[in-house]
């Protein structure tokens, strides 16, 4: 007996979880496909920023609904323990059994098969096998959706063969073409980061929202001026981008993540999705220092990318190279007049003050009060 994808999204939906994100797999297509028909889906370049995409949703009070290969769960470890989990955004994942004992199958997924139920206890994330039974699977929904009304995240393992099929309907490709680009034309100021956090803190007002990426980044904007639209990310390094992008698309709120350049450099691929989904409500700032500063000031190949180029390549409205702290004013003013998605790039010096404290206030309080933040008329 196999269970109908379309029968198991619709009882999701009745439960209040409409948005989804995610990578293919196999086992998982009829659901996928479930998703990008039927709901709100965004396909990732790897699990890991899926995570952080849906986590991104849940902050605007969307329940999430993430997908993927149980090989794929290896790369969003690093959200899931540090992002989800210490933030207590909760996420609802279908994650495939592949390498299942006695299952024929590719030589590379034998290991995952093995251990796939001990590295989600590991991770201290509730989990489930996915039955086919209709009724049982509303039962296990409903448990599913306790958890995450507990801010825990859950997981269902699903086995080869689960879903009935659903045809993927197909729609025309989407395009989204850069329209300004400003590239390098003269010396760069250099100033500190801790001054281009000022100016991006003085701009804003209550309705912008500041995502600072992990490290000394959020550090600093912590220091210059402590605020509930001010969200301080920790662990989940370069997944800054892969939150603006589930917030923003779904909030008419402004959204403007502040990305460095060792983060960036480790989830490019978001560049991609955030350039194909295109909202118009997200700034990415890349702020580059060519260095790793919080962990002592190791290098960083940035200096030999062109990230402006490659923001445009991959479909950014507006990529801009800014030299100065008045250029950069003036992009964001012009942002907030007429906002498309944009991404700026400017380099600063290394380093920052020095005694740089940390955020006193406990990551999920900070969670609350930005989703109370959002809700805020």
């Amino acid at each position: 007996m196999k269970l109908g994808a379309y029968t198991l999204g619709e009882e999701l939906k009745s439960l209040g979880f409409n948005f989804y994100s995610g990578v293919p797999c196999s086992f998982l297509s009829d659901l996928i496909n479930y998703a990008i028909n039927e709901s709100n889906f965004v396909m990732s370049a790897n699990e890991g920023d899926a995570v952080a995409t849906c986590a991104g949703a849940y902050l605007t009070g969307k329940k999430s609904v993430v997908l993927m290969q149980n090989s794929g769960l290896t790369n969003a470890i690093s959200p899931l323990t540090s992002l989800n989990y210490t933030f207590k955004l909760p996420v609802l994942g279908f994650v495939s059994l592949r390498g299942e004992k006695g299952l024929c199958d590719e030589p590379q997924h034998e290991l995952m098969g093995t251990i796939t139920e001990k590295l989600l206890e590991l991770m201290e994330i509730r989990w489930e096998y996915l039955s086919s039974d209709v009724s049982e699977m509303k039962e296990q929904l409903s448990r599913a959706n306790d958890s995450i009304n507990d801010k825990k995240n859950f997981f269902f393992i699903v086995k080869k063969a689960t879903f009935n099929r659903v045809e993927l309907i197909k729609r025309n490709k989407k395009e989204n073409k850069n329209l300004l680009t400003i590239v390098k034309t003269k010396n760069d100021e250099l100033p500190m980061r801790l001054d281009v956090l000022h100016t991006l803190n003085t701009l804003k007002d209550n309705n912008t929202i500041l995502l600072a990426t992990t490290g000394k980044s959020g550090r600093e904007l912590f220091e210059i001026g402590d605020s509930k639209n001010n969200f301080y990310m920790v662990g989940s390094m370069g997944c800054i981008s892969s939150i603006g992008l589930g917030l923003s698309l779904n909030t008419s709120k402004k959204v403007i993540a502040i990305d460095g350049d060792g983060a960036l450099l480790m989830r490019m691929g978001s560049l991609a999705i955030n350039g194909f989904y295109a909202p118009q409500n997200l700034l990415h700032i890349l702020i580059d220092n060519n260095m790793h500063d919080s962990t002592g000031g190791q290098f960083t190949v940035s200096n030999n990318v062109d990230f402006v180029s490659i923001a445009k390549s991959c479909g950014y409205t507006n990529s801009i190279y800014v030299h100065d702290l008045k250029e950069l004013e003036e992009q964001l003013k012009s942002w907030k007049k007429n906002s498309v998605l944009t991404f700026i790039y400017i380099k600063v010096k290394k380093g920052t003050k020095e005694n740089l404290g940390r955020p006193n206030i406990k990551p999920f309080k900070i969670k609350d009060r930005l989703m109370e933040f959002i809700v805020e008329d």
